[in-house]
């Protein structure tokens, strides 16, 4: 099992994001130091091969001729209050749907998670709910809204002033330190990630379900 889905397997029982740099994270400056300082607002997303559904209509049958239902999310968005000693986190997301057989009016409810991530790693709480997709006869395709909200401690979310300080600190070039990377010593490194956090939406799936996202 590879580790990306060994840790979707790890959300989805006890309950990875790439991008462009965005205001707040640590930047590095020409290699002399850090110009930028991290936000305490968790960063949001979805979790490898938990962002999409498929229900068979014969249980054990995963051939395309016996798919059922099929579901995404997308347009994950985010709003952050960091105002106040808990920061609350707020993810709103679509959920696009289609069947296989347009025959008759039909309800699906299909459950989703939301877990609060600590250094890639931890799950510090998860939350369960669920979203319903409604298909009028004869319509295959829908789509329906779904959010969740976490809170994270600000305290635990900002970095000591000491590791702030080893991170933020200017370095003139030719200083023995200054093509060190600060984020490379192992007491840096740990403290960034214990105050790292996440807030991470996908469906809730069942082993059978997870598996063969993955292998498919």
């Amino acid at each position: 099992m590879t580790t990306r889905l060994r840790l979707s397997a790890a959300l989805m029982l006890g309950c990875a994001l790439a991008g462009c740099k965005t205001k707040g994270e640590l930047v590095v400056d020409q290699g002399v130091g850090i110009t930028a300082v991290r936000t305490a607002c968790p960063a949001v997303g979805v979790p490898d091969y938990t962002g999409d559904v498929t229900t068979f209509r014969v249980p054990g049958d995963t051939s395309a001729a016996n798919m059922d239902v099929t579901a995404a999310i997308t347009n994950v968005r985010s709003t952050c209050d960091d105002g106040s000693p808990r920061i609350y986190t707020n993810v709103t997301f679509d959920v696009i749907g289609r069947r296989t057989d347009t025959r008759g009016a039909r309800n699906v409810t299909l459950p989703y998670y939301a877990v609060v991530l600590r250094g890639g790693t931890s799950v510090v709480t998860k939350r369960v709910g669920e979203v319903t997709l409604s298909f009028a006869d004869g319509q295959e395709r829908t789509q329906a809204r779904a959010q969740a909200g976490a809170y994270v401690d600000r305290a635990e979310a900002t970095l000591p002033a000491d590791i702030r300080e080893r991170i933020t600190r200017r370095r003139k070039a030719g200083e023995e330190d200054a093509a060190i990377d600060p984020l490379s010593d192992p007491e840096v490194k740990a403290a960034v990630a214990r105050a790292t956090f996440e807030v991470l939406v996908g469906f809730q799936l069942t082993e059978q379900q997870l598996a063969y996202n993955a292998t498919r």
